[in-house]
């Protein structure tokens, strides 16, 4: 039967449908009743068979076709004989002394991530402004705690990206992102990067014994704070800030030369990795950079890093790197003294990389997922929104 199949579609699973009624060119009523031989007292949990009255109820469902749904249910209230309440039956999809189905509450969820601006998500469910952001904060709770509530993996990432300023005091916030490498997700998101902020805010989370491998950029605060937190892990510094190490210099002693014109072509020969230029771009580059020994140098080094990451095999790495810090440690020119300082305080973790394949990428793409949410939202005010949404967006 028609009226059949539209029940199962439109109505909840306990519900039969009455009558169906179009109330304007954008909305409609369904009116239903449920069937069930008794219910069970919420007081003495004895079934009840005795009808004391019933009333009508309204509630929003979710829009069928672009069209507002409203469904009027016509509950039955019981009186149970083993203790004398009156009680009304429950429906399953409606929770207590809501006005409106669970569905509803999903397809706000939906809306609000496929709409742009929230007064296109008002005109497509029909409510307020207040009862969205309460209801869709609500809801990205409840998939976080499906998504993300398990203990510490084995393979994390971690990095930082900005928050926004405080206005009170004028600095630049922060917030730490953690992300689970097997799962492919967003672990854990903290405001602040420190390592209280980080030991505050991940305590409560079991398992820390469980994490092998840990990858980061060449944060001394994060690795301080991994080496004390997870006792298990291993640090894996990123090979790309890795190879982009001496970029900052490079850029510093060409902008001495050429200034900060940033239509002139050698500002992005000179950061690109040789390997995958042309010949006679690289004939360019050297017939430039002979004007100009101490740039030479530098850029030769940079060079060096990238063709370190070519290297295969954790012995040869282990190798090249002690070769690459002797020959750095020839040079009369301060950045490349200080290149060397950071790579034999962080050797163990560069080298390990050649032993796992691992990297930083992944919580760098979500990073940019970051950026977009804020972007989005004009900017966030309140961290505990933000880090919902950040979560179920990188889910």
């Amino acid at each position: 039967m028609p009226a059949d199949r539209l029940a199962r579609l439109t109505l909840l699973p306990e519900l039969k449908l009455t009558g169906v009624y179009k109330t304007g060119p954008f909305h409609g009523r369904l009116e239903a009743e449920k069937v069930s031989p008794f219910e069970v007292c919420p007081k003495c949990a004895t079934a009840s068979h005795v009808i004391y009255d019933r009333r009508r109820i309204t509630v929003r469902d979710s829009p069928l076709r672009d069209k507002h749904i409203r469904l009027v249910i016509l509950k039955r209230r019981f009186k149970c004989k083993s203790c004398g309440a009156v009680f009304t039956e429950p429906v399953s999809g409606i929770s207590k002394g809501r006005r409106y189905t669970e569905r509803y509450r999903r397809s706000l969820l939906w809306a609000c991530e496929t709409f742009v601006d929230l007064k296109s998500v008002r005109k497509n469910l029909g409510c307020s402004y207040g009862f969205i952001y309460k209801a869709l904060y609500e809801q990205l709770e409840l998939q976080r705690r499906m998504k993300t509530n398990y203990p510490w993996p084995k393979t994390i990432g971690i990095d930082e990206h900005s928050f926004g300023r405080n206005k009170e005091k004028g600095f630049q916030e922060f917030v730490s992102f953690i992300i689970d490498h097997k799962n492919k997700k967003a672990f854990e998101v903290v405001k602040g990067r420190t390592s209280e902020d980080l030991r505050e805010a991940l305590s409560h989370i079991q398992g820390r014994e469980n994490v092998r491998f840990v990858t980061m950029d060449m944060s001394e605060t994060y690795r301080r704070f991994v080496r004390g937190f997870f006792p298990n892990a291993q640090i894996i510094a990123d090979k790309f800030h890795v190879s982009r190490l001496l970029n900052q210099a490079i850029n510093r002693r060409r902008k001495e030369i050429t200034g900060d014109k940033r239509a002139n072509p050698i500002r992005r020969l000179l950061l690109r990795n040789r390997f995958k230029l042309k010949y006679s771009v690289r004939l360019i580059i050297d017939e430039w950079l002979r004007q100009y020994p101490d740039l030479s140098e530098i850029y030769w080094f940079k060079e060096a890093l990238h063709k370190f990451y070519r290297t295969r095999g954790y012995n040869k790495a282990a190798r090249a790197l002690t070769k690459l810090t002797d020959e750095m440690g020839y040079s009369n020119i301060i950045e490349i003294q200080a290149t060397r300082k950071t790579l034999l305080s962080w050797r163990k973790e560069i080298i390990l990389y050649f032993a796992t394949g691992l990297t930083n990428a992944r919580v760098e793409g979500f990073n940019n997922v970051a950026k977009v949410i804020k972007r989005r939202a004009y900017g966030y005010r309140s961290f505990k929104n933000y880090r919902l949404r950040l979560l179920n967006a990188c889910a």
